[in-house]
């Protein structure tokens, strides 16, 4: 994938994205800051560019999608992190959830089950790779070399709750998930660690994703 150049467009079509964003109830300000932040037509093929600004979910190589910016921003708004957390991101894709979070500050640990796709989304986060770590694995089992997690973000549609994903919390950390019935809607749930055997669970409607692979996902 090539790198495109920002243009005062693409700028103005993030402000516009922003604002639409806002007005569907996203209210963190630092998620909206980062959305505004990261060109999204950069992980978009050149020929396809001008849909990056739409809210809007787009299909990108495996059968994978590149998320909806309301659902990138609502997943990262449901997490709650601070600058310098620590968060695994389940579901690298094409690497714009991971830019957002980038922008957000964070340590980053993102996982990817397709080595193309993770291969590809690395040529998108380059200039990001100061506090990201790009992993190729089950995602679905979490990252046992670096936890415990303040936060962990799923991008794609589980089956159940990995209690693997929830041990690897740390008190409390959030773990936020999709969880429902493969490519049809899926429930949004947060769950917090409030204590070592203690979780908060919190329903957050209906959402569809691509489903989740690996031990603890559909295949």
């Amino acid at each position: 994938m090539q790198e495109y150049l920002d243009t005062p467009v693409f700028k103005g079509k993030r402000i516009k994205l922003v604002n639409e964003l806002r007005e569907k109830g996203i209210q963190n300000e630092e998620v909206l800051s980062a959305i505004s932040k990261v060109p999204r037509h950069l992980f978009f093929p050149k020929d396809f560019q001008q849909f990056a600004y739409r809210d809007a979910a787009f299909p990108i190589d495996h059968d994978q999608t590149i998320s909806q910016p309301f659902t990138v921003a609502f997943q990262s708004q449901l997490i709650e992190i601070q600058r310098d957390s620590k968060v695994l991101e389940i579901g690298t894709g094409s690497g714009y959830q991971a830019a957002v979070l980038a922008e957000l500050g964070v340590e980053l640990y993102t996982v990817e089950y397709i080595k193309p796709l993770l291969e590809t989304a690395a040529k998108c986060l380059r200039s990001y790779l100061g506090n990201i770590k790009l992993i190729h694995g089950d995602g679905s089992k979490g990252v046992l070399k670096y936890q415990p997690y303040d936060a962990i973000l799923v991008t794609a549609g589980a089956p159940t709750v990995p209690n693997e994903l929830l041990k690897q919390l740390k008190i409390g950390g959030k773990l936020v998930i999709p969880v429902g019935d493969g490519r049809n809607e899926q429930k949004m749930i947060r769950i917090t660690r409030e204590t070592q055997k203690k979780f908060k669970r919190e329903v957050f409607g209906d959402f569809k994703f691509v489903p989740l692979v690996g031990k603890n996902g559909w295949s």
